[in-house]
């Protein structure tokens, strides 16, 4: 099983820099919280544009920290029209909750080594 963080990745960017990484995932850590319930939000305004934002916002930040799971999941969802499809809208929260828990959980273990 794959790690829900490519580290690796990560340090690409990074420099291999352990402190500069642990405060990129510190703040993809707040983002994903905050960006995931604010879907639901969304979700219940009826607002199209928002969803397309923020799912395309979560999809590049996953992928620039290597959290290509949850970069797939934002990329389903990005495409899903919040109006015309409540159902599909409501099963991608559904599947970004739950990548979401995966990654942090990743996070949290990495930050206390």
């Amino acid at each position: 099983m794959k790690p829900a963080v490519d580290i690796a990745h990560l340090s690409r960017y990074t420099g291999g820099d352990e402190a500069l990484n642990a405060e990129v995932l510190q703040l993809f850590d707040t983002q994903i919280s905050e960006m995931v319930g604010r879907l639901r939000a969304i979700l219940d305004a009826q607002d199209a544009k928002s969803w397309k934002e923020v799912t395309h916002t979560l999809k590049g930040a996953a992928r620039g920290i290597g959290a290509f799971e949850f970069a797939d999941a934002a990329a389903a969802a990005e495409p899903i029209d919040p109006v015309g499809d409540r159902g599909n809208a409501s099963l991608a929260i559904g599947t970004l909750s739950g990548v979401s828990v995966e990654v942090q959980t990743f996070i949290h273990n990495y930050l206390k080594r």
